[in-house]
């Protein structure tokens, strides 16, 4: 990786961005004969790893997933295409945004978004902590705009941590057990 004056390097948006198709299959049902949300979420998870891994130049590992929303069954033989890329880089941190879009294996119909979600990995070294990631460098309006949401929600995700810590102290402090 280049560096600059001490910093890496920033990389475009589309530099990570990937695909990952998969076919689903009776393996992959619930008891309802959908397709299991676990199991989607892997597919998720897996999407956010490769791109984050691809951006930072290495391992990443997932630290959260935030608003994994299903918003359409996924059937047997539907052709799943999990859509990745990083919004927003901190230090060693990335966010991912994820769409899930399903269609017919068999049919030429356009895909149809069934999910979506955002992640957090952290990269890490071959000692498991944290090392620095390239600033990602936004491509078009749509690229910024993912860039912004990505800043407030990870806002809102540390001052969801800092209330629900400063909760814990007042009820600690109040002789009150968990």
């Amino acid at each position: 990786m280049t560096q600059h004056s001490g910093e890496l390097a920033g990389k475009p948006t589309s530099a990570s961005r990937t695909t990952l198709s998969h076919i689903m299959t009776l393996n992959d049902t619930n008891l309802l004969g959908t397709v299991h949300g676990g199991v989607i979420m892997k597919l998720v998870d897996d999407a956010a790893g490769a791109v984050a891994g691809r951006h930072s130049g290495g391992p990443a590992v997932t630290a959260s997933m935030d608003e994994m929303a299903f918003l359409e069954p996924v059937r047997v033989g539907d052709l799943v295409h999990v859509k990745a890329q990083v919004n927003w880089t901190g230090r060693s941190s990335m966010e991912v945004g994820v769409r899930v879009l399903a269609e017919r294996w068999n049919e030429s119909t356009p895909p149809t978004q069934v999910g979506s979600a955002y992640l957090v990995l952290a990269a890490v070294d071959e000692n498991g902590k944290p090392r620095p990631v390239p600033p990602v460098v936004p491509e078009t309006d749509r690229d910024m705009r993912r860039y912004q949401e990505a800043q407030i929600r990870r806002t809102h995700r540390l001052a969801r941590r800092r209330a629900i810590l400063e909760l814990r102290e007042r009820r600690a402090a109040e002789g009150l057990e968990d």
